[in-house]
C-alpha cells in the first residue's frame, strides 16, 4: 500500500437469525459511535407509498396486503410469504435490488468522509443473499433455538407461524460456522453489551483499509 494512500472504514455486516438480538446490537454500536444502517429499515422504506418497490408489491400481491393509505401491512405480507418459498422469492427479487443499491450509496458516501476505523450493516438475510463479497467482516447474533423460538412466538406468533419464520432462513449454526465473530445473546442484556464491546475493541485496533479495496 502506498504511504500516504487515502483510508477508508473497515465494512462490517450484521446479521443472524430472526429474533437474535440484531436490532439491540446494532444499537449498541450506534450508541459507541460507530456509523450504522439497518437493511431493514431500507427495505420497508421501498414498498412505503411512492417507494421504488410499492408498486411491482401491489402488483405482484394484490391490494388487500395494502390499508386505506396505501400502506403495506408488514404483518399480513409477512405471512403470505413465510412457508411458500415462490412467494418469499418473488418479494426479495422486488425489494433486494433497490436495498443492494442504498447500502452500496451509503458505504460509497462513508469511504470519502468517515474517519471511524468500521462501519456496521445489519442484514438479516445476508448469507441467503448475494451480497457476500462486500463486506470485510461479518458479526453474527445468536442464540439457542428454544430461546429464539419463544422470542419469536413473544412477538404475536403462534408455534406454527413461528417456526416458518426461522426456517425460511439458513440455521444458526451454519451462520456462526461462517462469521468473523459471534455475540450469543441467551445470557442477560449485559453480557450482550460486554461482547459488543469486546468486538468493537477488536475492530477498532484493525487498521483501516485502503480506498482500492473492493466497497
Amino acid at each position: 500500500m502506498p504511504d500516504g494512500a487515502k483510508k477508508r472504514p473497515r465494512h462490517v455486516v450484521l446479521t443472524g437469525g430472526i429474533a437474535t438480538g440484531k436490532s439491540y446490537v446494532l444499537a449498541q454500536f450506534d450508541a459507541m459511535g460507530v456509523p450504522t444502517l439497518d437493511a431493514d429499515r431500507l427495505a420497508h422504506q421501498t414498498y412505503a407509498p411512492g417507494g421504488p418497490a410499492w408498486l411491482a408489491i401491489r402488483d405482484r400481491f394484490g391490494m388487500d396486503l395494502f390499508d386505506d393509505e396505501n400502506w403495506v401491512d408488514r404483518r399480513r405480507l409477512a405471512t403470505r410469504v413465510f412457508g411458500d418459498r415462490e412467494a418469499l422469492a418473488a418479494l426479495n427479487s422486488v425489494v433486494h435490488p433497490h436495498v443492494r443499491t442504498a447500502i452500496t450509496q451509503w458505504l460509497t458516501d462513508l469511504n470519502r468522509k468517515s474517519s471511524k476505523p468500521f462501519t456496521v450493516v445489519a442484514i438479516p438475510l445476508y448469507y441467503e443473499g448475494t451480497q457476500t463479497k462486500t463486506f470485510d467482516s461479518v458479526i453474527v447474533t445468536a442464540c439457542h433455538a428454544d430461546r429464539q423460538l419463544r422470542r419469536v412466538q413473544d412477538r404475536g406468533l403462534d408455534k406454527q407461524e413461528a417456526m416458518r419464520r426461522i426456517e425460511a432462513q439458513l440455521p444458526t449454526a451454519d451462520k456462526v460456522a461462517r462469521g468473523d465473530y459471534v455475540i450469543w445473546t441467551d445470557g442477560a442484556l449485559t453480557d450482550t453489551e460486554h461482547r459488543v464491546k469486546e468486538v468493537y475493541r477488536e475492530l477498532s485496533e484493525i487498521s483501516p483499509l485502503d480506498c482500492t479495496s473492493p466497497a
